[in-house]
């Protein structure tokens, strides 16, 4: 092979590397989420990552009656970046390519990114506070999983309603055109990368907080539930597939509440 031949190969994967990195280091957050919450879920505290103690996820893994708030908000974020950043990647797609074309930069891909994550680790404030009102009143398991036939019908309508609720629709509706949001939100920098991703952790959030309390029902550290729902959330958010999936999950989840609802009744 003739030597400019090999420059030019050596040039194209210099100009790649930074963003070839910039998406491994992406997917190993998620992975590294993954295996926390493996780790939890199986309850093995013995099994550190680098440096973090046992008691670390000894904690993590108590009952959340028992547990620090500190321990059961980090249960919770680790949990939503699991669940959460798979469904942000056609957005940080869409803004690695207009980055390709010279409109941002890797700190404005960071931000975006650090934004997003932001608004989720917000928001596990509240979830975390919800199970620990909930365990704190016997209404979970040490799992997290609901012991009150009431709540598992509640969150079942909720989450079945919301589906058809104008404002899910809105969010959606943007989650779904990451190149639409981009456009109408533009400004160059890293500042603004930082501001457009809290927006759209807050779409996200709008679109998925209901489906996310589910986990109430099944248990928050349940592995089959999380996987069911990282993936029908990701789907969701794809216009071609998202719109065949949004109603018939609602029409699913409200007939699910109904029949939770004859259960409490003990006519089932």
């Amino acid at each position: 092979m003739s030597a400019p031949i090999l420059q030019g190969e050596r040039r194209a994967y210099a100009r790649l590397s930074p963003r070839a990195a910039g998406w491994l280091g992406f997917y190993a957050l998620i992975l590294a989420a993954w295996i926390a919450v493996a780790l939890m879920a199986r309850g093995l505290p013995g099994a550190d990552i680098g440096d973090v103690p046992a008691e670390f996820w000894a904690a993590l893994c108590a009952s959340a009656a028992e547990a620090t708030p500190l321990a059961l908000w980090a249960m919770w974020a680790i949990m939503a970046l699991a669940m959460m950043l798979p469904t942000f990647v056609p957005a940080l797609r869409t803004f690695t390519d207009l980055s390709a074309t010279g409109a941002t930069t890797g700190a404005g891909v960071l931000a975006l990114v650090l934004g997003y994550v932001t608004v989720w680790l917000g928001a596990s404030i509240l979830g975390a506070a919800a199970q620990w009102a909930l365990a704190r009143n016997g209404m979970l398991t040490p799992a997290g999983a609901s012991l009150s036939p009431w709540l598992t019908a509640a969150l079942l309508f909720g989450a079945g309603a919301y589906q058809f609720s104008a404002f899910k629709a809105a969010c959606l509706a943007k989650c779904r055109m990451p190149l639409t949001f981009f456009m109408s939100h533009w400004r160059p920098g890293a500042p603004a990368a930082l501001s457009m991703g809290l927006r759209l952790g807050a779409l996200c959030l709008g679109c998925c907080w209901a489906l996310m309390a589910l986990g109430f029902i099944g248990g928050t550290m349940n592995l089959i539930w999380m996987g069911a729902a990282t993936l029908f959330m990701t789907l969701e958010k794809l216009p071609e597939i998202g719109r065949w999936l949004t109603r018939p999950a609602g029409w699913a989840l409200i007939a699910a509440g109904g029949f939770a609802t004859l259960r409490a009744l003990q006519l089932l």
